[in-house]
């Protein structure tokens, strides 16, 4: 029964059922709408907050472009190089690269300790190349296999440890190992700790490789140049002794052509020919073939050479030569006959005029090699000693001593010294006159005939200052070179108070020029006006009076014009126009040195 009942129930109870869910699904819809409702406020609300930052991000890239933009349109400052610390240094008048201001004083105090770029030096390979500086026709030149061994002599003294290691560098790189017998370094008392052991070390790593190859002699006190290459030449064993300076780099193929000659003839003394290199940027500057010469305070010049080497047209060809600049190439047992060097000399300078002179006077003869190429390092100075002129001054007394018979005079002269009593002392000379007499040597005279005619002998009669006696305290004087009028000054007996009297009557002015082809100055009459000028005593383009008679103690006499070199009695203080040429009043002069009586 209860059954029935519930049955009778079921569509009631179904539109409530109905009606029941209907009122769920619209508190539901209701309650979706509140939330969406609540999503969209809250999208709303964060798309207002990032719009507003993109805004924010937006203007500040719109000003820091324009901020990059200014910048770029604004020019920016120029770097600023590091200042120059030495403006008056000769090396950073030549070298001008950007160094730090540490870098400059480093290599200014290099500069100053070596005389070349040794800052630029430590930098550079040990073995770089070198242009070939050769004349064609030397690059292919064939030489025999089985020429003379080699050894080879560096002197140095406080050199750059990289310099000398450039140069056996060198020396091993390019001499044929088979001809190269030695590399002797001969060290005159350097003081440089380098020196003493990193040299050592390379030394010991290049004999690792080739036995014995480098030896060191050391001198416990500086002996001077022609010393420690006698003491080079005692230690080589080589058929062949190169005596070279440290401060070079050979060239390729540069030992074959001196061998060659000398294994043609051993009484030749052989020198490469030297190529500059810059002491500066160290590069490599060609230099021509030219004989080595010298004038007579015997400093060393370039020289042409007879002219019958340049008739050849060959520059290739070795050419005869008076002299040798000092780097030498000779067979190592006629060096030691020939007397090797002066062992007198001191220091620099003279020790190669004297072997040149003495090389021809006793049976050698001296040549210039073209094909043999070395790059050597001219130094702004020489650190020794700053000033040579000293004992260049002695040395080449000592030479004119032994060797130049009755034209010593002429050194004298060119050093402006009195021809007695010069107060200088040469040291002992009696081994080396003994010697000339041993080897039977030739006179002077014979090698300016025959060897160096461009050696002009002048012959004077007196040389030094000219004095009026009216006024004993000034000295006639050039004046000024654009004037070429020469005045009265003070007395002060240099250069520009110099005068010769030739024994042909030319008075000469400083400095004198001792080759033939240079041209001197001289005191002339020119014929009109009232004072006396100095021209070219060669200038043949119009009448010169130039020859003057002149007796110590009497009147300056014009031969020609007749006019007398005369001044007035009364100087005011003014040094211009003060020397005048007038009909002769007897005023007397003297010269200061006397060579004879005249």
């Amino acid at each position: 029964m209860r059954i029935s009942c519930v049955k009778g129930l079921f569509p009631v109870l179904s539109v409530a059922v109905v009606f029941l869910y209907m009122s769920y699904v619209k508190r539901e819809i209701q309650t979706q709408e509140k939330q969406l409702h609540q999503v969209q406020q809250n999208f709303s609300l964060h798309s207002k907050l990032l719009l507003d930052k993109l805004d924010k991000l937006e203007a500040h890239l719109i000003a820091l472009e324009d901020k990059n933009l200014k910048s770029r349109n604004e020019k920016k400052p120029e770097k600023k190089s590091p200042k120059n610390l030495f403006p008056n240094s000769n090396l950073f008048k030549q070298w001008t690269v950007e160094l730090s201001e540490d870098d400059q004083r480093k290599a200014e105090d290099l500069f100053q300790k070596y005389g070349y770029n040794a800052f630029l030096s430590d930098q550079l390979p040990l073995d770089r190349e070198l242009p070939d500086t050769r004349d064609h026709r030397c690059i292919g030149r064939e030489y025999p296999h089985n020429l003379p061994t080699l050894s080879v002599v560096l002197i140095y003294l406080d050199e750059a440890l990289s310099v000398i290691q450039r140069a056996i560098c060198s020396i091993i790189n390019r001499t044929p190992a088979h001809l190269l017998k030695e590399i002797i370094l001969v060290d005159d008392h350097s003081t440089n700790e380098d020196l003493k052991t990193q040299l050592h070390v390379y030394m010991s790593s290049i004999n690792e490789k080739h036995p014995g190859l480098v030896k060191m002699v050391t001198h416990s006190e500086q002996k001077g140049l022609s010393q420690a290459r006698i003491s080079g030449w005692k230690a080589a064993t080589g058929d062949v002794v190169a005596i070279l300076d440290a401060h070079i780099e050979v060239h390729v193929k540069w030992a074959e052509p001196l061998l060659a000659r000398i294994q043609a003839d051993r009484t030749l003394v052989l020198s490469p020919v030297f190529d500059k290199v810059n002491y500066h940027d160290l590069q490599v500057t060609k230099y021509g073939a030219s004989a080595h010469g010298f004038d007579w305070a015997l400093w060393c010049m370039y020289v042409g050479f007879p002219q019958k080497w340049y008739n050849q047209n060959d520059p290739s060809q070795p050419g005869k030569s008076p002299s040798v600049m000092g780097i030498l190439v000779v067979n190592r047992l006629f060096f030691g006959e020939i007397g090797t060097l002066d062992g007198g000399m001191e220091v620099y300078g003279g020790e190669n005029v004297e072997l040149g002179i003495r090389v021809w006077l006793c049976g050698g003869s001296i040549e210039i090699v073209p094909c043999s190429k070395i790059a050597h390092i001219e130094r702004a100075h020489k650190p020794y000693m700053p000033d040579l002129s000293s004992v260049m001054k002695r040395n080449a007394l000592r030479v004119a001593e032994v060797w130049m018979d009755e034209y010593k005079i002429n050194v004298n002269i060119a050093w402006g010294l009195p021809i007695q009593n010069h107060g200088i002392d040469i040291g002992d000379v009696s081994e080396r006159k003994k010697l000339r007499e041993k080897l039977n040597c030739k006179p002077f005279k014979w090698y300016l005939e025959n060897v160096y005619p461009e050696l002009n002998p002048l012959i004077f009669l007196g040389y030094g200052a000219l004095i009026n006696d009216l006024q004993t305290r000034l000295c006639l004087d050039k004046g000024t070179l654009e004037e070429n009028t020469p005045i009265l000054y003070p007395c002060h007996f240099m250069g520009s108070q110099v005068f010769y009297y030739t024994a042909s009557g030319e008075i000469f002015a400083h400095p004198l020029q001792a080759l033939k082809s240079y041209k001197n100055r001289c005191l002339i009459d020119p014929g009109s006006g009232r004072f006396p000028k100095l021209s070219w005593c060669s200038d043949t383009e119009k009448p010169k009076h130039m020859y003057w008679d002149f007796t110590q103690g009497q009147a300056i006499q014009n031969r020609e014009t007749k006019r007398c070199l005369e001044i007035s009695a009364e100087q005011k203080g003014k040094y211009k126009n003060n020397i005048f040429l007038q009909e002769c009043r007897n005023q007397h002069w003297k010269i200061q040195n006397v060579i004879q009586e005249f």
